[in-house]
């Protein structure tokens, strides 16, 4: 990382009627790093990353990119800056390969060579040649990341690139991030979950209802973070219960769904299954209910994703289409 910031964003607001779908929030992220926006489904994540590609206005508040504004330089903003907000579209019936070459070419066009590089990156080179109607939704996210390569960006910027993708999608999907950002990439992307960012982010926003709820760097949530969580299935709960007595530093109470739910340090938790072995009670399972990450990213949110309603996406403004394919 650099001294130099990629993104700074300065108490920008916006709203939506009587909706604040962004309330304030001011985010830095250095060139050179990964940085991730999180929050639940509605937390204002992609308003924000509309705004940064100018696809809406905020009311308040200016957003610099290399510092550039959208006020001072235009779509000059989006010079070294890629991406796609949402998922990427492309044409069905024409091949990964054809779709690429023709965003190239609505780009100004590409040097010799780079094409078969970024599908080489995002390994659907041997899948190139199929038409896109075929691909896994995973492929297209891929093939979304490949399109914004083609630019040679500074900046890529992820809106949520592993929704939806299935456990392998988004095994490949985390990996191909980790080689970007190992390349001397700013990644900046989003997500609703927890552990999408813990492994590939430097540092994290988390949002709740359009304002900022955090700021800073894994480490520092991890510190934050509460005891882990275990759902304990026993023979005999009631007396479960009776033997935790000995271990004052954990929390106990009953799950409405069968069986105990078990909080505190690791080392009190094992000790706990120890006693109940020794006094001869019947284990039959112990599950983390949710990482000690995932349990403070719900404190600070402090909502399930069904409380939080998505702000519709508006109408295009008249010179979107030029800005989204600057923006691809």
């Amino acid at each position: 990382m650099s001294d130099e910031l990629a993104v700074e964003a300065t108490d920008v607001t916006k709203s939506f009627g009587a909706v604040r779908a962004v309330d304030g929030i001011s985010v830095r992220v250095s060139a050179g790093e990964v940085y991730g926006v999180l929050g639940p489904n509605g937390a204002g994540k992609t308003t924000f990353l509309r705004m940064l590609f100018g696809l809406i206005r905020p009311d308040s508040g200016v957003i610099r990119v290399f510092g550039r504004t959208w006020a001072e330089d235009g779509v000059g903003v989006l010079d070294g800056v890629a991406g796609f907000i949402e998922s990427p579209r492309f044409y069905p019936y024409l091949t990964g390969r054809q779709n690429l070459e023709g965003l190239a070419l609505l780009d100004g066009g590409a040097r010799p060579g780079l094409l078969e590089e970024v599908l080489e990156v995002v390994d659907l080179r041997d899948r190139a040649d199929r038409r896109v109607g075929g691909y896994s939704y995973g492929m297209r996210q891929r093939l979304g990341v490949a399109a914004s390569l083609l630019r040679q960006p500074r900046l890529l910027v992820l809106d949520e690139p592993a929704n939806g993708l299935d456990p392998a999608g988004i095994r490949d999907m985390r990996a191909l991030v980790k080689r970007l950002a190992a390349s001397g990439l700013t990644v900046l992307l989003s997500s609703h979950h927890m552990e999408e960012v813990e492994e590939i982010c430097d540092n994290v926003t988390i949002m709740s209802r359009g304002a900022v709820a955090f700021h800073g760097t894994i480490a520092e949530l991890r510190r934050m973070a509460p005891d882990p969580g275990h759902l304990l299935a026993t023979g005999d709960d009631d007396r479960a219960l009776a033997l935790a007595v000995a271990h004052p530093r954990l929390g106990l109470s009953r799950d409405p769904d069968g069986g105990l739910l078990v909080a505190g340090p690791r080392d009190e938790v094992s000790a706990y299954v120890a006693t109940l072995v020794a006094a001869g009670v019947e284990l039959r399972g112990l599950t983390l209910t949710r990482t000690p990450l995932e349990e403070l990213f719900f404190m600070l949110t402090d909502a399930s994703e069904d409380e939080l309603v998505d702000v519709p996406a508006p109408a295009p403004a008249p010179r979107r289409s030029a800005r989204s394919r600057a923006a691809r």
